[in-house]
């Protein structure tokens, strides 16, 4: 069973039912491909969506997703097999084997970032525009891709004996830790977390369009960077198996980072009043211009 109640009151015991959802022949249909795939169609409908509210051509967001998808995935698999190359050294054929996990949120948000530059740069289009229309999207994806490190048992926490424990099988602990059977639920803890951004983003946006409040043009990107960074310093701590830099967490210091530039570009955006670097400006920013 996925999820198990237990004797005492709010009791919840995770139990994943493993990776494959059913099997025709040599292929397998796995959780985490269906995730990843989940999120994608639903990221680009919303997408489209409030590129709508926005009054930005949706036809724009569904080709920007094509480019998200080439440049996120693979730099998420990249920024992963960097950081853990000892495992792949006798099995290079797991090299690209994303199906079996593996992939890195933080190299997923670089590379989505260095495709949706390059494509607003050859569609000629404000970069900023087009990750405040993202923004929502990629979080809400990040909040059901978390799922599929359950189904995997993977990116779990330390030892625990809280009511809502995740049991890990033994041929998925660590060394260290053979001898525990439950563990703290993070892929659960970073859902719900980037699922509470998602509502405030979503908040955000709609009260800017009902004039409640005024988000300028590259803000709720920023505000994302900043409130996913947040959670994720606080979750990466509880992790067995981050990635290591050292004896640092990177994704502590990429989060720890992402704050800072989230912050200073609010900043920027507000204390100073000046718009942030584009490679256009974009639609509001170019009417004002005109009207001077």
């Amino acid at each position: 069973m996925v999820l198990n109640i237990l004797a005492q009151p709010l009791g919840f015991q995770f139990t994943s039912p493993g990776p494959i959802i059913f099997e025709l022949g040599p292929v397998a249909v796995r959780w985490y491909g269906l995730l990843i795939a989940s999120a994608v169609l639903i990221g680009v409908s919303l997408s489209q969506y409030l590129a709508e509210k926005r009054r930005v051509n949706p036809e724009l967001l569904g080709d920007l997703a094509i480019w998200l998808v080439v440049g996120a995935i693979p730099c998420a698999r990249i920024y992963y097999v960097a950081f853990e190359w000892r495992q792949y050294v006798d099995r290079p054929e797991d090299l690209i084997a994303i199906w079996k996990g593996g992939i890195a949120i933080h190299g997923a948000i670089l590379g989505g970032a260095i495709a949706a530059l390059i494509f607003a740069k050859i569609q000629r289009v404000s970069f900023w525009q087009l990750a405040d229309l993202v923004a929502p999207s990629a979080i809400l994806g990040q909040a059901i891709g978390r799922w599929g490190n359950f189904f995997n048992s993977e990116a779990f926490g330390r030892p625990t004996d809280l009511p809502w424990k995740l049991y890990i099988p033994p041929n998925s602990r660590p060394p260290e830790y053979t001898n525990f059977e439950y563990f703290h639920p993070t892929f659960l803890y970073e859902s719900l977390w980037n699922l509470a951004v998602f509502g405030l983003l979503l908040t955000l946006f709609f009260r800017d369009l009902q004039g409640k409040i005024r988000l300028k043009i590259g803000a709720l990107f920023l505000i994302y960077i900043t409130a996913y960074s947040c959670g994720r310093v606080w979750i990466e701590g509880l992790r067995t198996d981050s990635l290591m830099f050292g004896p640092l967490r990177t994704a502590q210091m990429v989060s720890l980072t992402g704050i800072v530039l989230g912050l200073g570009g609010l900043a920027w955006l507000y204390a100073l009043d000046r718009p942030l670097p584009d490679v256009v400006p974009a639609n509001g920013e170019r009417e004002n211009a005109d009207r001077n």
